[in-house]
């Protein structure tokens, strides 16, 4: 039986990130995932800020493109804004991964690709894990420390769909998509956001570029388990991503390379079950993507990061438990996140298509580092940022038209 002293289910950003760290500190890990190569989920739309590369020491090879536009469109309303350097990146993600796995290796760990997680079991202070090798019987390993970093499926932190709890919902649609020369100009260095009745009544919807002509044209619900206050009825999800490609790429010939479609479920308050005696969940497990934007894959090897130490204490008899993991990741993401699921209910689900309008109308007063502030860093102050010129602009027209009404009485009399 082969032994490991962590055993990782699933190679996401989280799950293959924490591997690297602890091999680089000469633990014996086993990372697995259940697809037998990383282009069989290839599923995120990956756009991230400039700073995750240098953050995680991500090489260019993993970049698809880099972009330096950032374009919002509500049912009526537009506004873009663009920055003389490259505001940030978008993934190959199956890259990405591939990246990740091979720097888990060099580290020392072991990979392990088409083995699905069947069951866990603790005898004796160890924890034997089955796992079922695309094709072949069922093989157990022992470990002391047993990761779950399923992302939504949180198949080992919960191994009975009825032991979940209740979970916000989101699912989402992409289409990549060949075009032509022209097209993919436009949008190369450019990401495109869509909100509002139109294009996407209870989520959001985007265009992102990619490299060989290629476009990710995607839509999101989020919250599809709760009801629109002004929307008894939507469209199938896929309905609103045609739209984009016919009415605002205004596209009649592309060739479409595949569909791709997800679910992510998210743990309001981040509620989520962090460990269980020697098993402790990472990443999307315990809901550190974004539920506002949907973002995922910095913050799941940011959680990987704060929870490595935590591991390594516990592998050296310096911990008992997880416990302080759970409160670090909470101080870590816990008012932003919990912020964004406010905004997120209110937008997604309360807002009326013109008050959509008026607020996207009203971002035209935050210049490039704000709107990036906003969107990426979740700094909700930065909205306050716009508040002084547009004050500034309503004083404004209200002096001009108070002159106006003076200049007509003084003329009358």
């Amino acid at each position: 039986m082969h032994s490991f002293d962590v055993v990782i289910i699933g190679a996401g950003p989280a799950g293959s990130y924490g591997a690297f760290l602890l091999a680089q500190q000469g633990f014996q890990v086993l990372l697995v995932e259940q697809h037998s190569h990383f282009q069989k989920n290839n599923f995120s739309s990956a756009a991230t800020p400039l700073e995750t590369l240098e953050q995680f020491h991500l090489p260019p090879s993993v970049v698809a493109a880099y972009w330096d536009k950032l374009t919002i469109v509500s049912t009526n309303v537009t506004q873009q804004w663009k920055a003389e350097q490259p505001l940030g990146a978008v993934f190959d993600f199956a890259k990405l991964r591939t990246y990740l796995a091979e720097q888990v290796e060099e580290a020392g760990g072991t990979v392990w690709l088409g083995h699905r997680y069947l069951s866990q079991e603790k005898i004796a202070g160890k924890t034997l894990v089955k796992l079922k090798p695309k094709g072949q019987e069922v093989i157990t390993v022992n470990t002391s420390v047993l990761v779950d970093a399923t992302g939504y499926a949180r198949a080992v932190m919960y191994p009975h769909k009825a032991e979940r709890p209740k979970f916000y919902r989101g699912t989402g649609i992409e289409f990549l998509i060949e075009v032509d020369e022209l097209t993919h100009q436009a949008y190369t260095d450019r990401l495109v956001f869509f909100l509002g009745y139109r294009w996407s009544p209870q989520g959001y919807s985007w265009i992102f570029p990619m490299d060989h002509h290629q476009l990710k044209v995607g839509s999101a619900f989020v919250g599809t388990d709760q009801p629109h206050r002004h929307l008894p009825h939507l469209n199938p999800l896929q309905d609103y991503t045609k739209a984009i490609i016919q009415d605002y790429l205004k596209l009649d010939h592309y060739r479409l390379i595949e569909i791709h479609g997800s679910v992510l479920d998210y743990a309001g308050g981040l509620s989520d079950i962090y460990s269980r005696d020697n098993v402790i969940a990472i990443g999307d497990a315990v809901s550190t993507v974004n539920f506002l934007g949907g973002e995922g894959i910095r913050f799941a090897m940011q959680g990987a990061a704060i929870a490595v130490p935590h591991i390594v204490a516990y592998l050296n008899n310096q911990s008992q438990d997880f416990a302080v993991y759970e409160q670090e990741m909470k101080d870590y993401f816990g008012k932003k996140w919990q912020k964004s699921e406010q905004i997120n209910r209110r937008v997604y689900l309360e807002y009326t298509d013109e008050k959509i309008d008026l607020g996207v109308a009203y971002l035209k007063y935050l210049n490039v580092q704000d709107i990036m502030a906003l969107l990426f860093d979740y700094e909700f102050n930065k909205i306050y940022q716009g508040l002084y010129p547009y004050l500034l602009k309503k004083v404004s027209q209200w002096q001009y038209q108070w002159q106006r009404w003076l200049r007509k009485l003084v003329s009358r009399e």
